[in-house]
């Protein structure tokens, strides 16, 4: 941080004030995965592969607004550990603050994206699959 924060409300209020950011930025990642899911998912009926399986509209919803949840959950996480960190080692909380916000904020964009490059790497597979006759033969 730039300005060292000297008390829990203000290391609170720095946490919360990233939180929309970081939603924004996750939820962005989300719709590039659900777009290259969607994709993968089109692109193996269109070639009459369909071998890729879809979940229910509503089941996928219901999945997305957990998974927000559950982002959420882990983000205050970030800001109750330092907390804790505060206390055991006061030099360091700003330095794990900034650390652990980044590192959070890496791996829930990889995490989010995962989904969608699996999808879209199966889709891939099962398309070239398809063309150069590999599996799926009669006996």
């Amino acid at each position: 941080r730039e300005v060292p924060i000297g008390t829990a409300r203000d290391a609170i209020g720095w946490w919360e004030t990233r939180r929309i950011p970081f939603n924004l930025i996750v939820g962005a990642a989300g719709i590039v995965s659900c777009f290259l899911a969607g994709v993968a998912v089109l692109g193996s009926y269109v070639s009459g592969i369909g071998d890729i399986d879809v979940p229910p509209p509503l089941l996928a919803v219901f999945c997305i607004v957990l998974y927000a949840i559950a982002a959420n959950v882990c983000f205050t996480g970030g800001w109750l550990v330092e907390l804790a960190v505060r206390r055991l080692w006061p030099s360091e909380a700003d330095a794990f603050a900034t650390s652990s916000l980044s590192a959070g904020l890496i791996f829930s964009i990889l995490l989010t994206l995962t989904p969608g490059i699996l999808l879209g790497i199966m889709g891939v597979t099962a398309l070239l699959a398809h063309l150069f006759g590999i599996g799926h033969h009669p006996l």
